[in-house]
């Protein structure tokens, strides 16, 4: 596990030093990450381009662990290199594509949502709109509510309201979707699915577990918190990408359990 494959090697490489140019040049961000299929600044080739970038060391730091611990095993003694590149783009991009769609239909009901409040705000719809589409504005906001609630006629609150949802529509399309994470996820659900049996020693919780119930648990996980924790700045849909294109994939070649 720990002899380093060349593809495994190469990729290590290439993340680490496109991450080192994106502080050369923020511009890179704004050319190569996934940006929402919706914005002025999406471009197709932007799903395979997001996965060679990372949004800080930790992000970069925790995804080429994942590659340096699952990646060589299965590069060398389950796909070989051909198989193993096809596999790493694929998962990516499948992964980019899920979360393409997921984001479209999301930002789809939030602009529903803003032009049916500009035509009709008030204090009830606005405090309706933001326990939906930003509950933790709400927390931080109450006076506003408050005061907007005793004043519903009142054009200062009526407009601010009306900016507020304009304003949080616009950022939330000019958030743009980066990370090899769709393909590290694809790595570790094909470690799972090929070795199920393999006790692995958790880094932080140093307790042996079978390398099936770690995948499900994380998959479990990853679903959960792409439909309950919104605005975690974490792509969950996209690992849930990364891990589906990886079970088509191994079906596909007919790759076998192992262990």
């Amino acid at each position: 596990m720990f002899n380093i494959t060349p593809i495994v090697r190469n990729l290590l490489i290439l993340n680490v030093v496109i991450f080192l140019l994106q502080d050369l040049s923020p511009n890179i961000v704004n050319w190569f990450a996934l940006h929402p299929v919706m914005s002025d600044g999406f471009k197709p080739h932007q799903f395979v381009t997001y996965m060679f970038l990372h949004g800080n060391f930790g992000h970069l730091f925790s995804n080429m662990l994942g590659l340096f611990f699952f990646g060589p095993l299965l590069e060398q003694h389950v796909l070989g290199t051909k198989r193993f590149i096809i596999f790493y783009f694929v998962t990516g991009i499948g992964a980019g594509f899920l979360y393409a769609i997921i984001n479209y239909i999301e930002m789809y009901q939030l602009g529903h949502a803003v032009d049916l409040y500009v035509q009709f705000p008030s204090p009830d719809a606005f405090l309706d709109f933001v326990t939906r589409f930003a509950p933790d504005f709400k927390q931080g906001a109450l006076n506003f509510l408050n005061d907007f609630e005793d004043q519903p006629k009142n054009l200062s609150y009526i407009n601010e309201s009306v900016g507020f949802v304009k304003r949080l529509y616009q950022e939330r399309l000019g958030v743009p979707m980066l990370g090899a994470s769709g393909a590290i996820f694809g790595i570790i659900a094909a470690f799972g699915l090929i070795f199920p049996n393999m006790e692995m020693m958790l880094l932080f919780f140093p307790i042996p577990i079978k390398a099936k119930y770690f995948v499900t648990f994380y998959a479990l996980y990853e679903l959960y918190a792409g439909v309950y924790i919104k605005d975690s700045g974490v792509a969950h849909f996209a690992h849930i990408g990364g891990m589906i294109f990886a079970y088509i994939l191994l079906k596909v070649w007919r790759v076998k359990r192992m262990y």
